[in-house]
């Protein structure tokens, strides 16, 4: 067999080895890929280290409950791994904000490196606005569960989704919330301070509970803005006594938080009612710092331990959570358990790698409510990235810990008004 020959058997073998290996293929699909790899960016150190660890926890559960088979009506949870992909593992990689947009920055260029292929992220707002801005540059999806910045999808981006409602949605709760109080308790409320950390979250939200207490007609007596990083917060306290507001709007993290509570007690300011915009005021570390001294506070939510009253699955999760981590899930763990969960819903469903079909599958996604751990209609984004659907409730400190109080149809717990004064 002369040498001619023998190249056009080879080139003949090799052509029906290609042809064979592709037939049937999907051209999207990776049929070796064995573990998808997806970035996950939380504060795991610095102000906010504790709640980032919380939400570290529950995105790790989330993950467990995709890769190995349970009997939950979850998304994804009675398979292993990702049936789209032939049972490929989810791998999270985390990077450490530091609760800093450089560092938030930093560590989403770092995690694209090692080739993640989504990323999740990134609890503060003004963290979340820059890594996701690295991601869009990059053409990588991100799924936001946790900030609430109105801003964040008002960016025109394309990458971007977010499931939880933002404060738009919770500020305007808030005051309906107050007028329904009003008609239950026959007070007027017409004195209120605003109190809030500086940054993106804090301003948004003071912007706009300004302008909601204008439009209901309300005194802003005090208007307080402040350092999360602060380590004394006497004068400000001094002033909110001074203007003695029936209600406090406050919008802070984990040891700002801690700070004001013991700053009021101290100076003996007690208003109505302090109304607080989640974050801080809900992390394990704010609850284990004051103890009774947590008591009473109002906070927006997304999640309670009392759904699970009616809600089976709610209790359920939280179970798992308690037998591994030792404490109950908040609202910030149930709401970054929730995005994982839709982001790799969305990743099966491409039943590819390439970013172009992840980010159109998260586009088109439509969970609905009972497969969520969260009180929320379902899962379904409009062309801004934002989860429709989501919506909120609001909780009271009784007990040791936070019940639903309002909307009256779904209260476990009567609500306390006004706030007792301190022992």
């Amino acid at each position: 067999m002369n040498k001619r020959l023998n190249s056009v058997i080879s080139t003949a073998v090799l052509t029906s080895l290609v042809i064979a290996l592709m037939a049937g293929c999907n051209p999207n699909q990776a049929a070796t890929v064995q573990v998808v790899k997806i970035g996950v960016i939380y504060p795991l150190s610095g102000g906010s280290a504790s709640t980032g660890q919380e939400l570290k926890q529950a995105v790790e559960l989330a993950a467990d409950i995709v890769n190995n088979q349970h009997d939950l009506n979850l998304p994804l949870a009675k398979t292993a791994g990702l049936p789209g992909l032939e049972g490929a593992k989810i791998e999270l990689v985390f990077g450490d904000s530091q609760g800093t947009p450089e560092a938030g920055a930093s560590e989403t260029e770092r995690l694209l490196g090692q080739g993640v292929l989504a990323l999740l992220g990134c609890y503060n707002s003004n963290v979340t606005a820059a890594a996701s801005q690295v991601a869009e540059t990059k053409g990588i999806p991100f799924l936001n569960p946790d900030s609430t910045s109105p801003a964040l999808t008002q960016r025109g981006y394309k990458w971007f989704f977010r499931t939880t409602a933002d404060d738009t949605a919770f500020v305007e709760n808030f005051f309906e919330f107050l007028k329904d109080v009003e008609q239950r308790k026959g007070t007027r409320i017409e004195k209120v301070a605003i109190v809030y950390e500086n940054s993106l979250f804090g301003t948004g939200v003071a912007q706009l509970e300004t302008q909601a207490a204008r439009a209901a007609g309300m005194t802003i007596v005090a208007d307080i803005p402040y350092s999360a990083k602060a380590t004394s917060v006497q004068t400000e306290t001094t002033t909110i006594k001074t203007s003695a507001p029936q209600v406090i709007l406050q919008s802070s993290y984990d040891d700002d938080a801690i700070l004001y509570m013991q700053a009021y007690k101290a100076q003996n300011v007690r208003p109505q009612a302090l109304l607080a915009m989640n974050a801080g005021f809900l992390s394990q570390k704010y609850i284990k710092a004051l103890g009774a001294d947590a008591g009473y506070v109002l906070s927006r939510d997304v999640w309670s331990l009392d759904l699970g009253e009616n809600k089976p699955l709610t209790k359920q999760v939280n179970d798992l959570y308690r037998q591994r981590y030792g404490a109950g899930m908040t609202g910030n763990s149930a709401r970054a358990f929730t995005g994982l969960l839709v982001l790799a819903d969305a990743i099966n469903r491409a039943a590819s790698i390439k970013p172009d079909a992840i980010r159109d599958k998260l586009a088109s996604t439509n969970l609905p409510a009972d497969q969520l751990i969260v009180p929320w209609d379902g899962v379904k984004f409009d062309s801004t990235g934002q989860n429709t659907l989501a919506k909120g409730i609001i909780v009271q400190f009784q007990e040791g810990a936070y019940h639903i109080v309002w909307p009256w149809d779904v209260a476990t717990r009567e609500l306390i008004w006004p706030m007792p004064a301190w022992k």
